[in-house]
């Protein structure tokens, strides 16, 4: 499988000058399923290498830092020890473990690092230069990653299905039984390392009986051959695991986190894995939560059950990912006293400084649920003496599930660039669980759930990839923009010339905002489908126990969490944002119906009203779309038919859905307030 065009990048073609603007080599050798935004051609710049100061051993990422120079270089290795090699390779105590420096003179090249893991970033770090054509205007290069934890987190469930996963089966199950297909997991893992990702877990939070097994063998022994080839990139394998174990297998009566006899039954099971797997990361828990078992239930803190486990783990450096995703799931709609949006705040914020070293709390980005608008979580930097991860979401769960063109970078650089004030102005999010953060602990970072599954662009919808892409780079460096790596996306997967360049990334560079205009309006949230979250329902969760609530009446919609009328849930942020979000005045449209209930007839910042905000944002998004679909059509011929086809038919059902989002939305509202669209356009009343 090729990648079309992939050698013919507008940065290439203007410096062939640059000795390292060298024609590709030999094909790589392909399998049956994409390579993404990896080159699929040896480059022949080097005829050697020379690896010095590593250590190498099995299932090291030494071993893995050679055969990726012999893949991506063609480069035969001189004699170890040698420095001689035109490609240089030097592991030196002292510097970032995971970071690098690249030089380029000449018609050579040294990458240095602290460890082996840092010079395999570094090559791929030169070969995603040598693919854009920029090695001449970057000929020293000095990288390390500002996020300590780069994670992907699976929803994947042993049956083979992906919990909110749109791209296929499980890449790791099928039929309760590990599908052992090995190359294609050593091709995720590659694809992982090469935007820096360091930590994989492999199962659904929401942990049945038969992935509790994965703790034993025989099942255990599978995880071992998983691990094994994830930690060549050194990327650690993580479980999820379900609270209760021992009282779901019926071993104990109790999951009591404080009972003596539950906390030996975890010693017991953590040593069984480390004797397997001495490199495993840990285990990553949703507990007290949709229906998940938790400390809860034994009137016990998240703070107690979460060190319990982190104690069985900490003999052998495992670290404990507890999920604050913890809220009432059995919500009496009736009862506006009861705000969703304040549950991990109230839940985790009292027990600040309780978790110990090897805990790290992982919060979603927003109070909610990964919507396409909410406002960043209060939570971050809310405890600054615990670890904190921040989530987010790659798999498109509420943002068109990869039927829909939907580039998440811009989201993601807003809530990484949110001002929490938390230690006076500057104090943005990604600072907070960043290593740049000042944590006491020093342990942090990023975590998504996944896109990933068995389709053959892993994805399913092939311009998804850029999200997966985007999140690394994020991961590694959040001072990134969301255009600048588009732009590096689009040149690393399809090599267009630089009008075509051009226009897709127009195509999907405010594809996020053309999504947010066709679906909810100014933060209020779901109106989606209940469980599938696809599609329009207005009142789909109203009356529901979620909690997910929009209180559209015939006067006005939203949901009042303002201080002195509402849930108070604007006083959880530091000021001066919580003034911001309380005033009427000042909270941004865009997020407006999330803190405030408002008429119909306000009139927002923009100088429109609320109505008509509504109305003018659903037509003018799906003109958008009906202008995406058409545009596509210039790529036809110019990429590979497989990818044209998979965009093209994508983009017919994002047409059709979006469609379905304005009319029935604008004739909710219509009906609802009995307002006219002041433009006179069709609504079905």
């Amino acid at each position: 499988m090729k990648h079309y065009g992939q050698e013919r990048t507008r940065r290439t073609r203007a410096a062939q000058s640059d000795a390292f603007a060298a024609p590709f080599a030999a094909e790589i050798p392909n399998a049956l399923w994409d390579n993404c935004w990896l080159p699929t051609k040896r480059f022949n710049n080097f005829e050697t290498f020379s690896l010095t100061g590593a250590a190498e051993v099995p299932c090291g990422v030494s071993i893995c830092v050679a055969e990726e120079v012999a893949r991506l270089f063609n480069a035969r290795r001189a004699d170890t020890g040698s420095p001689g090699g035109a490609l240089s390779l030097c592991v030196k105590p002292g510097l970032p473990e995971e970071g690098y420096e690249l030089s380029l003179q000449g018609n050579a090249c040294e990458i240095v690092s602290g460890s082996e893991a840092g010079l395999l970033y570094g090559l791929y770090a030169l070969a995603r230069l040598l693919t854009l054509g920029e090695t001449e205007a970057r000929r020293l290069l000095s990288s390390a990653p500002r996020n300590d934890i780069r994670m992907i987190d699976h929803w994947d469930e042993f049956s083979g299905e992906c919990g909110r996963g749109y791209s296929g089966k499980s890449i790791f199950y099928e039929g309760n039984q590990f599908r052992g297909d090995y190359g294609r997991l050593e091709d995720y893992a590659r694809l992982l390392a090469s935007i820096g990702i360091n930590a994989v877990s492999i199962n659904n939070v929401n942990v049945s009986r038969a992935e509790i097994a994965f703790l034993r063998p025989p099942h255990l022994l599978n995880v071992k051959r998983i691990a094994e080839i994830f930690i060549k990139y050194n990327i650690r394998l993580f479980l999820a695991v379900n609270f209760a174990s021992p009282y779901v297998l019926g071993e104990l009566d109790t999951a009591d986190p404080l009972e003596p006899a539950v906390q030996e039954w975890w010693n017991a099971a953590v040593k069984k894995v480390y004797e397997q797997i001495p490199f495993f990361g840990g285990f990553i828990v949703k507990a007290d939560s949709e229906g998940e078992p938790g400390p809860f239930a034994y009137s016990r803190t998240h703070a107690e059950g979460a060190n319990m486990l982190a104690r069985a783990l900490a003999p052998f450096g495992g670290i404990i990912i507890w999920r604050c995703f913890v809220y009432n799931c059995r919500q009496d709609w009736r009862d506006r006293s009861i705000d969703r949006a304040r549950s991990a705040f109230d839940t985790f914020k009292p027990h600040d400084g309780e978790f110990l070293e090897n805990v790290i709390l992982q919060a979603k980005f927003g109070p909610i649920d990964f919507q396409i608008r909410e406002p960043v979580s209060p939570l971050f930097g809310a405890m600054p003496r615990t670890n904190m991860l921040i989530e987010m979401q790659i798999t498109q769960e509420y943002t068109g599930q990869q039927q829909h063109i939907c580039y998440l970078a811009p989201q993601w650089k807003e809530v990484l660039d949110f001002d929490t004030y938390a230690d006076g102005k500057g104090s943005v999010a990604s600072k907070i669980v960043g290593n740049a953060g000042g944590r006491p602990r020093g342990r942090g970072g990023m975590a998504a759930v996944g896109s990933v599954g068995g389709d053959a662009n892993w994805t399913g919808h092939k311009l998804a990839q850029a999200n997966w892409y985007a999140f690394g780079r994020l991961c590694w460096d959040p001072a990134l923009g969301a255009d600048e790596i588009l732009r590096e996306w689009i040149r690393l997967t399809f090599g267009l010339a630089a009008e075509d360049e051009d226009a897709l990334f127009n195509l999907m560079k405010d594809s996020r905002e053309t999504y947010e205009q066709y679906t909810v309006p100014l933060g209020v949230g779901f109106m989606c489908k209940p469980h599938f979250h696809y599609g329009p329902d207005v009142d789909g969760y109203e009356y529901d126990r979620w909690g997910t609530y929009h209180f559209a009446d015939r006067d006005g919609i939203g949901n009042d969490r303002t201080r002195t009328t509402g849930t108070g849930f604007c006083g959880q942020y530091f000021e001066p944002n919580a003034s911001m979000y309380d005033n009427l005045a000042t909270c941004p449209d865009d997020l407006l119906l999330f803190f405030h209930h408002v008429p119909y007839t306000h009139v927002l910042q923009s100088g429109k009203t609320v109505i008509q905000h509504i109305y003018d944002t659903h037509f003018e998004g799906f003109e958008r779309v009906l202008s995406m679909a058409e545009e596509w059509k210039r790529f036809k011929g110019k990429i590979r038919p497989e990818d044209y086809e998979n965009v093209a038919q994508r983009l017919e059902e994002q047409v059709r859905c979006a469609r379905e989002w304005r009319d029935q939305v604008n004739t909710y509202f219509y009906r609802k307030s009995g307002i006219a669209d002041a433009k006179g356009r069709v609504i079905y009343r």
